[in-house]
């Protein structure tokens, strides 16, 4: 029986197109599609094996931790730190980078990850998902510090997500594209199902969290209420409006049916320069969106030429179709909608 392209055959294919490629990264993949199909499985059987709901505890930043958080996070190192292909990780459920442990031989990369992306979605049995980033060790680096790992989001040698909805799906870049691939789990393969994937030009949907409007700036305020105003507005149009709380959940929307992802900064006291996380969030994000035909961007800058400053550093997001992005940010510089963006 044919099952189609595995996302291992898809790599290797790639891989054989590379002069002096070694095989390393396409091993490095294959352990991060080990890490995914456990923690999709454990996501899947959560209530049945008593994983769900708050852990008690709260992350590197103040949030509270469900238990599956705690969870993904063992199964993403205990998967990748013994392999060999890896000099250091980071991950959004710890303060400090993870060095690899003395007794495993280092690897080459540097992965960045956020192992369970809308946790808070757990309980009500709606999509979650795990972001990753991979970065190359700078040369000469045996024991990675927290200044390695802030590398801008156009040195990434490749990002990705799992998404564990009704199907799991694996989205991934390397500079080349989008591909995603599908779980099927008669046979424990990662299935090629969305060749090429493209952001739909013309979408009429936005995804915002409309609770946070009354600390929107002048920018945000304005692009969302033209939206609202529909066919009577400015816009001519109506728009239908989505939130997930999950970003992997909005951003495969945005993949499948175009449209408009913001997280903004606003005035609220902590989110003054944004909410979500530059390494584990936005920089992989905005690599798979721009690589996908879309844009990514902050209103004052794109967010992949970001020189980082931390390791959990936050930042604004808009994301989606190029011309909806160009729209907000020329509303930021104070503009009609005309802008075009690198």
């Amino acid at each position: 029986m044919e099952h189609g392209t595995t996302l291992t055959q898809f790599i290797i294919e790639q891989q054989r197109r590379i002069p002096g490629a070694t095989g390393d990264f396409t091993s490095l993949l294959n352990d991060i599609l080990t890490a995914c199909k456990k923690i999709s499985c454990t996501v899947n059987r959560g209530g049945l094996i008593g994983v769900l709901g708050s852990a008690g505890s709260e992350n590197v930043q103040g949030e509270t931790q469900k238990k599956l958080d705690i969870i993904s996070n063992e199964m993403m190192v205990n998967a990748l730190e013994w392999t060999g292909h890896l000099a250091g990780m980071a991950s959004e459920e710890m303060e400090d980078p993870l060095p690899i442990p003395e007794m495993y031989p280092r690897g080459k990369y540097l992965i960045l990850f956020d192992p369970l992306d809308g946790s808070s979605n757990i309980d009500v049995n709606l999509s979650v998902g795990t972001i990753f980033s991979v970065l190359r060790c700078p040369p000469g680096v045996d024991n990675p510090q927290v200044e390695d790992f802030l590398q801008p989001g156009t040195c990434q040698v490749c990002a990705g997500y799992a998404l564990y909805g009704p199907s799991t799906m694996l989205v991934l870049t390397t500079g080349h594209g989008v591909n995603g691939f599908t779980l099927d789990r008669g046979i424990g393969e990662f299935i090629l199902s969305h060749a090429d994937m493209q952001v739909p030009a013309a979408s009429r949907e936005f995804a915002i969290n409309m609770s946070n409007q009354r600390f929107w700036n002048g920018a945000v305020s304005r692009y969302v209420e033209e939206c609202l105003q529909g066919k009577e507005g400015p816009r001519g149009e109506n728009f239908n409006m989505r939130w997930v709380a999950s970003m992997v959940a909005e951003v495969h929307r945005i993949l499948t049916r175009g449209g408009i992802f913001m997280y903004p900064a606003d005035s609220r006291p902590g989110a003054e320069h944004g909410k979500l996380r530059l390494m584990y969030e936005a920089n992989p994000m905005s690599f798979i969106i721009e690589q996908a035909g879309g844009a990514s961007h902050t209103g004052d800058e794109r967010i992949l030429d970001l020189a980082p400053e931390g390791l959990h550093q936050r930042v604004p997001v808009i994301l989606g179709s190029r011309e909806e992005v160009e729209r907000v940010v020329a509303y930021h510089d104070g503009g009609d909608g005309d802008r075009r963006i690198a």
